[in-house]
């Protein structure tokens, strides 16, 4: 492979939880955030918002961020323009999704380069309506994920990756056979069970009193973890969807079907 300072940076990052109580400077900020407007985007459909109240932030980060699709701002432009938004919101939140996801990794990525660590947070969309309440957002502001961000207190193993020849497919997508997935799996499972990763956060996904588990955290890793997330919560999309009309989402399209 190629090293570089970018690159080493990149291939550096672990997901931070614990932090110093110093507080990274102003300066520092306005360069994270400057990298992560430099990011390339469709819409700059975006924005960012920030706490700095360590005592209420998760994992008492200094600084934790909200990235958020932000159409109001869009609006607010297109007025000016004598234009009124025609298209559906469910199109407009996928584009929009593109422009927070490229800001979010830029400010992760300059953000180590300067011996900052951080954490994404995926709750944010379930919390929607009290950061809305938070912030005081207009509608049309929906929070996508959080990110917490501060000088490290720990200094965790990186965390296994899936083989390249997983996730690259050149040409056509293959047939996954079983040696193929096999390989893939051992090696997330052995490098988090090598890592005491779920033993240390105590993150065993409960599967409730009446299925006996019979997984300890002796052989309770990766795939195992992500089944039981996906194969366990979130079932019914109605909270999330309320949350999105919270936040003057119309993403099911029910306005026009009315109409």
């Amino acid at each position: 492979m190629i090293h570089n300072e970018v690159i080493d940076a990149m291939l550096a990052h672990k997901s931070i939880r614990k932090y110093k109580s110093e507080i990274p400077s102003d300066e520092m900020l306005e360069t994270v955030v400057r990298a992560g407007q430099q990011a390339p985007f469709a819409s700059q459909a975006y924005s960012i918002l920030l706490s700095r109240d360590i005592k209420k932030n998760q994992f008492k980060a200094p600084w934790l961020f909200y990235f958020c699709v932000d159409i109001h701002k869009c609006e607010l432009i297109m007025k000016k323009r004598g234009w009124k938004r025609i298209m559906n919101d469910f199109f407009v939140f996928l584009l929009s999704i593109e422009d927070v996801s490229y800001v979010a990794q830029n400010m992760v990525i300059a953000g180590r380069s300067m011996g900052l660590g951080s954490c994404f947070l995926g709750y944010a969309p379930y919390h929607a309506k009290i950061i809305k309440k938070q912030f005081e957002l207009p509608d049309h502001i929906f929070p996508v994920v959080g990110l917490t961000m501060g000088f490290s207190d720990e200094e965790p193993e990186k965390r296994p990756r899936y083989p390249m020849d997983f996730v690259l497919f050149e040409d056509k997508y293959p047939e996954l056979d079983d040696e193929i997935i096999d390989r893939a799996m051992q090696m997330m499972d052995d490098g988090y069970l090598k890592q005491d990763y779920y033993k240390k956060l105590n993150a065993k996904i409960n599967l409730g009193k009446e299925t006996k588990d019979k997984y300890s955290y002796d052989d309770y890793s990766w795939t195992e973890h992500i089944s039981r997330k996906w194969g366990l919560w979130s079932e019914d999309p109605e909270e999330l969807f309320e949350q999105f009309k919270l936040c003057g989402f119309d993403i099911r399209g029910e306005k026009n079907n009315k109409e």
